[in-house]
């Protein structure tokens, strides 16, 4: 009995020192691969989030003009369009985005909502006397293309 139980525990081997550190090493290779493409996700929902505000303000920009027989004039802050829309914040509170600002013409308006301040980039949209609207952006943090639209 003793016997079987000697053969038993030199039979029985575990991992070399080798082994383990091969298996550190995989791991910490697709650390370091994964990582940062997680880390560039939160910019890229900051962007997000800055991008629905800018086109909630668009909105709000437009229904003033249905109210006021297509002049946009009323509107010269981003507090008249947080009276008219509760939702939209016009100031940096805590990591939301918010309007930066709204200026509205007889026949045009601008609005801008920027990203949080890790992002800093800025998002906005102009409509000019034709109707035509564009985007327009600021920033480096990959919500932004080369050419400055979104």
């Amino acid at each position: 009995m003793l016997h079987r139980l000697r053969q038993r525990l030199s039979n029985e081997g575990g991992f070399t020192l080798i082994e383990l550190l091969v298996v550190i090493l995989i791991i910490g290779i697709l650390a370091a691969i994964a990582i940062p493409s997680f880390l560039n996700q939160k910019g890229k929902a900051n962007d997000s989030a800055a991008k629905e505000l800018a086109r909630t303000a668009q909105t709000t920009m437009e229904t003033v003009g249905t109210e006021n027989n297509g002049s946009y004039a009323s509107v010269t802050t981003p507090a008249q369009l947080h009276a008219i829309e509760k939702t939209i914040p016009t100031s940096e509170t805590g990591n939301n985005a918010y309007v930066s600002a709204a200026v509205g013409t007889a026949t045009g308006y601008t609005v801008t909502a920027k990203a949080v301040a890790s992002s800093g980039d800025t998002f906005s949209i102009t409509r000019n006397s034709l109707g035509e609207t564009s985007r327009t952006c600021a920033g480096t943090n990959g919500g932004c293309a080369s050419n400055g639209s979104w």
